[in-house]
């Protein structure tokens, strides 16, 4: 699949993909674009003290390093899981620059470093890029993943032994260009992977895929998009309806362990 390098409104680069008519980010603004959804909308309005984050969409890796960086600022550790078809080779991510912007924005000269662990890192193992962040690459399609069906039995230890995830960042490509990735059943096993409270953040507000997340079970809220980029983003958080609902994530772990 051929990538073409191609440089967003903020100065920051993304990836075109001429097959898909399609970009990796907004032409708005890459770096503000995932810094504003995942990291302003998500990560620091999660309670967790020790949050475990999927990002559906490895990518370019961006939202992994903006995630580190704020890992370790806050000193909360993060465990990383991002789930990536096809990977992107670093000699192509490099070109990118990402480091360049972060070490403009942040001051850090170790941005360059962390980007290269992320991405020459083995695949399928816990991997631990700082003392406060943990990454598991995982390649494969997740819409092959097998969908266990909620259950309400009462019995807690179902869901104590999983690691469920605390925050969920969807950057799919768009449900026009990806439309097997924006399905009722991807939405109802992402809500059954969640632990309670749990936030699912994406760049898409469309009214179809907003009906989705809460026909799932997600209380929905719309929110101001990033500047100079889209109106509207969609943050989506688990508040199951009762403390006694368990889910069976039996069958899904079993792909990502």
């Amino acid at each position: 699949m051929e990538r073409i390098i191609e440089y967003t409104a903020d100065g920051s680069a993304t990836l075109f993909v001429p097959e898909l008519d399609e970009h990796y980010h907004s032409v708005k603004g890459a770096l503000t674009e995932s810094s504003h959804i995942f990291i302003d909308m998500g990560l620091k309005t999660s309670a967790a003290p020790s949050p475990r984050i999927l990002e559906i969409g490895f990518g370019t890796g961006l939202n992994a390093l903006l995630t580190l960086i704020e890992a370790e600022k806050s000193g909360r550790q993060v465990h990383y899981t991002g789930i990536e078809l096809y990977p992107l080779p670093w000699e192509t991510v490099e070109k990118l620059g990402y480091t360049n912007e972060e070490r403009r924005a942040t001051g850090d000269e170790q941005a360059a470093q962390w980007m290269k662990a992320l991405h020459t890192s083995p695949w399928g193992e816990d991997v631990r890029i700082t003392p406060h962040f943990t990454l598991r690459k995982i390649q494969g399609d997740f819409t092959s993943m097998e969908c266990p069906s909620p259950i309400a039995d009462h019995s807690p230890s179902i869901a104590d032994h999983s690691p469920l995830f605390s925050l969920i960042y969807f950057d799919a490509f768009a449900p026009e260009k990806q439309p097997e990735m924006w399905t009722q059943e991807l939405f109802d096993r992402l809500y059954v992977m969640m632990e309670k409270d749990g936030i699912l953040t994406t760049y898409c507000a469309k009214g179809v895929v907003r009906r989705m997340l809460q026909a799932a079970g997600f209380t929905v809220e719309r929110l101001p998009g990033p500047p100079g980029g889209k109106r509207e983003i969609l943050r989506a958080k688990k508040i199951p309806l009762t403390t006694e609902d368990t889910e069976d994530t039996e069958s899904i772990f079993s792909f990502i362990s």
